[in-house]
C-alpha cells in the first residue's frame, strides 16, 4: 500500500501547501481522501492523474476539504471518464446535491454514486473502519489496514488507540503550542496522546501558516512525550507501506 500527501495545508492559504487530500493505492485500487482547493492540481501531477481515481472519501465538509469535488468531477467528463463516487459522514449526499443545484449544468454529466458512510464499510476496494473525531463538525477518522488519517481533530486518547499499530498515521497538527486552540492539537497534546502506542510513522498534515518556521519545534514538542517516529508529511511525497 502508499499513500501520497497531496495537500498538507489548511483553509489559510500559505502558497506553499495547498489544502487537504491525499491518495490511497495498492496494486489494485485507488481511494482520493479529502479533496480541498488545490489538490485536484496536485493529483494531476501524480502517474495516477485523476483519470485514475472514481473513489472521494471524505473526512468532513468543510471547504478546505471538498473545495475540488465538482472540479474533479468536471475534469473526469471532460477526460471521458464515466463514473464518480463520493462517500462521507451523514449529509454527503445533501451537500453534493446543493453543488449541483448551483451548477446545475454538470448534472448526468458522470454516473454519480453518493454515500453518507459511519461505523465499518467498504469503499473503492478498501475495507474502512471509522471513529468520530473532536471537530467543530462532525468529522471521522478512519482507518484502513495499516495506514490511518486523523481527519481534523483535537488530539485525544481514543483517536490515538483507534490507530495504535499502524505502519502510517497520518494526523492534524494546525498550530504550534504558542496558540491557543480548540477543534485541532497542538503538538504538545498530540505527543501526550500518541504516548503509549505504537506506530511506524506518523506524519504531521493540516498545517496552518501559524506552523512556519517552527517545524522542529513542533517535533521537539511531540517527542517529549512520544518516543516513536514523527515526520512532517510534504506534497508530492509518497510513502509505501
Amino acid at each position: 500500500m502508499r499513500v501520497t500527501f497531496l495537500g498538507t495545508g489548511s483553509a489559510m492559504p500559505t502558497g506553499k501547501r495547498v489544502q487537504s487530500g491525499l491518495l490511497l493505492e495498492d496494486d489494485e485500487n485507488t481511494l482520493l481522501v479529502d479533496c480541498g482547493s488545490g489538490v485536484l492540481h496536485r493529483l494531476a501531477a501524480t502517474p495516477t492523474g485523476y483519470e485514475g481515481v472514481d473513489t472521494v472519501l471524505l473526512t468532513h465538509h468543510h471547504t478546505d476539504h471538498v473545495s475540488d469535488l465538482l472540479p474533479l468531477l468536471k475534469a473526469r467528463w471532460l477526460a471521458g471518464e464515466e463514473s464518480l463516487t463520493v462517500a462521507g459522514p451523514p449529509g454527503t449526499t445533501d451537500l453534493v446535491a446543493g453543488l449541483l443545484d448551483v451548477h446545475d449544468y454538470l448534472r448526468d454529466r458522470v454516473d454519480l454514486t453518493l454515500r453518507d458512510i459511519e461505523g465499518e464499510f467498504s469503499v473503492a476496494g478498501f475495507d474502512v473502519d471509522s471513529m468520530e473525531t473532536r471537530h467543530s463538525m462532525r468529522c471521522f477518522a478512519y482507518r484502513i489496514g495499516d495506514f490511518a488519517y486523523s481527519g481534523d481533530s483535537e488530539a485525544f486518547d481514543d483517536l490515538a488507540a483507534f490507530a495504535d499499530g499502524t505502519d502510517v498515521f497520518v494526523h492534524d497538527c494546525s498550530f504550534p503550542d504558542e496558540v491557543d486552540v480548540s477543534n485541532h492539537p497542538t503538538p504538545r497534546a498530540l505527543g501526550r496522546a500518541l504516548a503509549g502506542n505504537d506506530y511506524g510513522t506518523v506524519y504531521l498534515t493540516h498545517r496552518y501558516p501559524h506552523t512556519d518556521g517552527r517545524e522542529e519545534a513542533m517535533l521537539d514538542s511531540i517527542r517529549e512525550h512520544y518516543g516513536g517516529d514523527v515526520e512532517l508529511a510534504r506534497e508530492g511525497d509518497t510513502v509505501e507501506f
